[in-house]
């Protein structure tokens, strides 16, 4: 039996896997530029100044315990 120009009736599963193919591929590809590409401060560990004005702002210290710590810090006394 003869099928025509165009093959089989599952002919038509060779262009559609092809496009998944290459999109998994750039998608790969892309996902790995990405990962190389991450600013290096996102690595980095915080420095204490920035972890004190964290605490803070969430509420975990006071206001006196945080201009204390912000004080010690600095190399000032109380």
């Amino acid at each position: 039996m003869m099928w025509g120009y165009f093959g089989g009736p599952w002919s038509w599963l060779g262009p559609i896997m092809m496009i998944v193919f290459w999109a998994l591929v750039i998608g790969g590809i892309a996902l790995l530029l990405r990962s190389w590409w991450t600013p290096a401060r996102a690595q980095e560990p915080d420095s204490a100044q920035a972890i004190l004005d964290r605490r803070y702002a969430n509420g975990e210290i006071s206001r006196e315990e945080y201009q204390a710590m912000r004080q010690d810090l600095a190399g000032r006394s109380h």
